[in-house]
């Protein structure tokens, strides 16, 4: 190996963890009111309400695929009797479907946040950014799937060299080594993937990491009636007695 990829497949992936974690973690204690997502609904609704159920139910089934692909080894697989051949189809199919859908999500909401003026105005330069990583990880990632899938070159199985480079990570044993080989898509998809995942603490997307749990558990609001008066039970003071 060389360095450049000693520090790329051994090094960077450290990295990316360290920085999405503390910036995570830097975000929630020192900026909590723009823990948001920004939401530009009240200036447009048409489109938005295409563009982002699309894009949202797209990008929950490319981190499925993810999770399934990168997580679980082959011998998980092989063991319930799934062939390679099978996984493959599949794996190809729901892949480039789930892209696709990303992608023209993606595609919609950047459309409606060029051509919508208040939605435009509203836009910061943080967001842009955003959009630009954002977009180049589903574009990168749909060209693996096609790489993978043997249209961009020879097919390959990612699971024998990416997906056991991604779990070494994890294990504290990085084998870069696997990387040197795989194919230039799958390569550039990665650094992307770490890109994205290195912005992403200072971005809207923190938005991901949240959910409405305390909803589920806040008290009750009480509605109590004032009486006739509207001012409880003490008489109105001169001038401002209730009019009709």
């Amino acid at each position: 190996m060389s360095t450049t990829d000693i520090l790329l497949w051994d090094v960077l992936p450290y990295v990316t963890i360290a920085v999405f974690v503390v910036g995570l973690i830097w975000r929630y204690r020192y900026d909590r009111f723009g823990w948001t997502t920004r939401s530009s609904q009240l200036y447009e609704k048409t489109l938005i309400r295409v563009a982002s159920p699309i894009f949202h139910f797209g990008i929950l089934a490319v981190v499925g695929g993810h999770i399934m692909g990168l997580l679980i080894p082959k011998a998980w697989t092989d063991g319930l009797g799934v062939s390679q051949s099978t996984y493959h189809f599949f794996a190809i199919t729901l892949g480039a479907f789930a892209g696709a859908a990303t992608l023209f999500g993606i595609v919609m909401l950047i459309y409606r946040r060029r051509t919508v003026g208040p939605v435009f105005a509203a836009t910061t330069k943080n967001d842009k950014v955003m959009y630009i990583f954002l977009t180049a990880a589903i574009v990168l990632g749909l060209l693996a799937t096609m790489s993978g899938a043997g249209l961009l070159g020879e097919e390959h199985n990612y699971r024998e060299d990416v997906s056991v480079w991604f779990r070494s990570i994890f294990l504290l044993n990085p084998q870069g080594d696997l990387m040197v080989d795989v194919p230039l898509a799958f390569r550039i998809h990665a650094l992307a993937g770490m890109a994205l995942f290195i912005v992403w603490p200072f971005t809207r997307l923190v938005h991901a990491f949240s959910a409405p749990v305390g909803y589920v558990f806040r008290p009750y609001i009480v509605y109590r009636d004032r009486g006739e008066h509207g001012v409880g039970n003490r008489t109105p003071r001169r001038g401002w007695e209730r009019i009709g």
